[in-house]
């Protein structure tokens, strides 16, 4: 394992928890939106991660033989959360149906912070891991000379 595997491994960390902070964001922002371009409540989204190698391509044709592999993490899919929208009585609202519901997004706010902390907490752990191997490549270096 090489200081670039770290690097890509924590880099790819990175990415993909800045992507789930964008998706939560908009979960956030758009809790109490009743009409969309698309017609509707906002739809809650989640974010899917995979694996994906990091390595270089003969560490790849090695791992591929062990079976125990570098994984970084990449972005799979955002997808739309299926639960129906939340109804509330209230007839006087401009997107009220003809019962006099309105459709809310089906989002718990509280649920999304939790999200958004630990998608914060994840992005630093990645940050830590790059810096510590980046402090290990200047001590080897300070050594070397």
């Amino acid at each position: 394992m090489s200081f670039f595997d770290i690097l890509n491994i924590g880099s790819s960390g990175l990415a993909a928890q800045r992507i789930r902070q964008e998706v939560i964001s908009s979960n956030i922002a758009n809790a109490s939106t009743t009409r969309t371009p698309e017609g509707g409540p906002y739809v809650r989204k989640d974010v899917i991660f995979r694996p994906v190698s990091v390595t270089s391509d003969f560490g790849e044709m090695l791992s591929s033989l062990t079976d125990d592999g570098l994984r970084g993490v990449k972005v799979a899919e955002i997808r739309q959360d299926d639960r129906p929208p939340e109804k509330r009585f209230e007839p006087n609202h401009p997107d009220a149906d003809a019962n006099g519901y309105v459709s809310y997004p089906n989002i718990n706010i509280i649920a999304e912070m939790v999200n958004m902390v630990e998608a914060a907490r994840s992005y630093e752990a990645n940050l830590s891991v790059m810096n510590g191997t980046k402090l290990m490549a200047l001590r080897a270096i300070e050594l070397g000379t």
